[in-house]
């Protein structure tokens, strides 16, 4: 079993849970109310999509009610977490948590959980397949950068909340770096953990 590559399937399907739970619980306080459209901030009133860092957490539903969505993303956000934590090195343990993933896209999880989610499936489709060739030099040195790009991720979907809550404007400014620092460290972490995998 490749143990790096079932670390990042493992711990990115938990943070893709967590941030699932977190839309969910969102949706659940605006009640039984209709969403005015396919997306739809998940933050309700007094929460503005134009002045908040985070946009009041967009998200987009199949669902009639926000209730209804609310209650359907917690749930998949936990058994996102308990398929991630217990059972993903099975043998289809990476396919379920992708099609969790799109589940959780279409009942309000919001955008980035289910991307999340979807990267840690495809990682966890790889836990038990053997390498098949010896590391060459970039691989090697990928090898060596594990696990800090996962730890940076991890660390900054975290860590962005409490640095929101105390300096809104200044994260709002760099968001877009934000964005890129997730969009990067996604695959990095994956392919580091490969690499890591290889090398032993």
């Amino acid at each position: 079993m490749r143990k790096a590559t079932k670390t990042v399937a493992t711990w990115l399907g938990i943070a893709a849970g967590l941030a699932g739970l977190e839309h969910g619980y969102f949706e659940i306080l605006q009640g039984s109310t209709r969403p005015a459209g396919l997306a739809f901030p998940s933050m309700g009133p007094p929460c503005n999509p134009e002045v908040i860092w985070n946009a009041c957490e967009p998200a987009m539903s199949i669902l009639p009610s926000f209730l209804i969505t609310g209650i359907m993303a917690m749930l998949l956000g936990l058994a996102i977490i308990v398929w991630s934590a217990v059972f993903i090195q099975r043998r289809h343990g990476g396919l379920v948590l992708i099609l969790l993933s799109v589940a959780l896209l279409l009942f309000g999880g919001g955008f980035f959980p289910p991307l999340i989610g979807l990267i840690g499936g495809v990682a966890g489709t790889r836990i038990n397949r053997p390498v098949s060739r010896s590391p060459g030099r970039v691989t090697r040195f990928a090898a060596k950068l594990w696990p800090w790009p996962l730890v940076i991720l991890l660390v900054w979907l975290l860590g962005q909340f409490a640095v929101g809550y105390f300096f809104n404007d200044l994260l709002k400014n760099v968001m877009g770096l934000g964005l890129l620092l997730i969009l990067t460290m996604l695959p990095l972490s994956v392919y580091t953990a490969h690499a890591h995998d290889a090398a032993r």
